[in-house]
């Protein structure tokens, strides 16, 4: 039955990332922790379990997404290996970072992350474009700052990225593809520290690799990436604007639930 729910889990997750176009991590952390909990994994490890196998699923979703961008002309590569050395050191050290505070506050953390995004899709609109991308060492630097936000909570980093390249004077369309491609580092990286950290872990039930839970994974996966494109389907459909605010309201409800310990 619980694997169901994954893969429920993964429909769900799939089409909100069409639908609303941000990462698939912001529904399905708090989704596997609650699937944890009817599970009966330990609160101790179940934070951890639940952004870990978040990452793991992004690498495969953003392989697709990255490839989708590509073939549309719309990945600057450039500005992708620039701006990823920095991602993949943010990466690694918020999988560090997880590794040594508890799950409670990292539930905590994840809640009040959920209430920015919320804010930043509701009222944050589109930046005007202000400059151009600051030098190699200042791009690096800002990448690492959100490698380590995103692999801290398990999200691909698009809500933070598109609007620093748009604010930098870089085309939406190449905004959107660099960041689906930068994404894939944030993943991998931060999915391997999360799995390399989790090995010694006590209380972790059976199915898992380090602090990546195989079962959950594979029935998100399955899911997500057809779902995804019907999530798009529809969004091409509906007001943007009322889109990012529902959405908004749904991710004001997750934190609230995940700060005030639900």
């Amino acid at each position: 039955m619980i694997i169901v729910l994954y893969a429920l889990t993964g429909i769900f997750a799939g089409f909100a990332a069409g639908l609303f176009g941000v990462g698939g991590g912001l529904v399905v952390v708090p989704a596997l922790l609650a699937l944890f909990a009817i599970k009966g994994i330990d609160p101790a490890v179940s934070v951890h379990l639940a952004i870990g196998t978040s990452l793991a699923t992004i690498v495969v979703t953003s392989i697709s997404s990255t490839l989708s961008h590509h073939k549309k002309g719309n990945v600057d590569w450039d500005l992708f290996k620039r701006y990823g050395v920095g991602l993949v050191g943010g990466a690694l050290l918020g999988a560090i970072t997880a590794d040594m505070v508890t799950g409670d506050m990292l539930r905590v953390a994840f809640g009040l992350f959920n209430y920015l995004m919320a804010l930043q899709l509701a009222f944050g609109g589109t930046p005007k474009p202000a400059r151009v991308l600051p030098g190699r060492v200042a791009l690096a630097g800002s990448g690492l700052g959100i490698g380590w936000v995103s692999s801290l909570f398990g999200i691909g980093g698009g809500g933070m990225t598109v609007p620093y390249f748009i604010f930098h004077n870089v085309s939406t369309q190449r905004a959107v593809g660099t960041s689906a491609a930068s994404g894939l580092p944030i993943a991998v990286v931060g999915a391997m520290g999360y799995a390399a950290t989790g090995l010694d872990a006590d209380l972790l039930p059976p199915g898992t690799f380090g602090y990546l839970y195989l079962p959950a994974f594979a029935a998100i996966v399955a899911l997500s990436i057809p779902t995804a494109k019907v999530g798009a389907a529809v969004a091409s459909r509906l007001d943007p604007v009322w889109l990012k605010r529902a959405f908004a309201l749904f991710l004001s409800s997750i934190g609230t639930l995940l700060v005030f310990g639900a």
